[in-house]
């Protein structure tokens, strides 16, 4: 990871593992459909409406700010999504998942299903594009799915699978369930693993991200 010069217009783009292992299959597997924006690097409170040269130069210092390279690790960035509320919004959406930890035993299961408050005029708290969840470290899970969402990329996501690396995994759903792993040797000798997983409303761009514990009862 590194710092990009802005002293020019740059569009830096890298794959992800997932990415890089549907280009390498060759047979038209890999099609980017959808792309997202964030601004993660942005400190607004840089913002000079009081600049002695004029509004020309009110966000001068937010434009000369320093922008990472891409890296592939969704937990430092692409965290704060641009989204487009309707006009009139006096409030973001927040997610409420009913939980603010998720700790689960050994081969025990549970299903969450999030609401967002604050959106849409408050005349609804679910999103019919539903929810995006993604697991930091799925081995600590025998299954992750989402249900609810029947899109050709839901679909796609929803059943996909990993190599048993420590990898993340993203579902998408209006409803997420998990089921904890009943495998010991990933324990060694502790009797808990960590992680956390995150939930984004697909429409709202509303994002929570919470810990998720894996009690060893074996």
């Amino acid at each position: 990871m590194g710092y990009l010069d802005n002293s020019i217009v740059t569009v830096d783009a890298i794959l992800t593992k997932k990415g890089r292992e549907l280009l390498a299959r060759g047979d038209g597997s890999f099609k980017i459909t959808q792309f997202a924006l964030a601004d993660d690097e942005i400190d607004y409170t840089l913002y000079n409406p009081l600049h002695p040269s004029g509004s020309a130069l009110y966000g001068e210092a937010i434009e000369n700010m320093p922008l990472l390279e891409a890296f592939p690790d969704e937990t430092q960035i692409m965290k704060y999504k641009l989204t487009t509320l309707p006009r009139g919004t006096s409030k973001l959406p927040v997610l409420d998942i009913g939980y603010s930890s998720i700790s689960l035993k050994q081969g025990a299961s549970v299903a969450i299903t999030p609401q967002t408050l604050n959106y849409l005029g408050a005349t609804t708290i679910f999103e019919t594009d539903g929810y995006t969840a993604t697991i930091a470290d799925v081995r600590v899970l025998n299954s992750f799915n989402g249900v609810g969402i029947n899109t050709d990329e839901a679909t796609r996501l929803n059943t996909s699978t990993t190599v048993g690396t420590n990898v993340s995994k993203t579902v998408i759903g209006t409803s997420i369930n998990l089921t904890a792993t009943s495998v010991n040797t990933l324990f060694g000798s502790r009797t808990q693993l960590q992680t956390t997983i995150t939930v984004i409303g697909r429409g709202s761009g509303a994002r929570l991200t919470i810990p998720v514990t894996i009690t060893k009862t074996n």
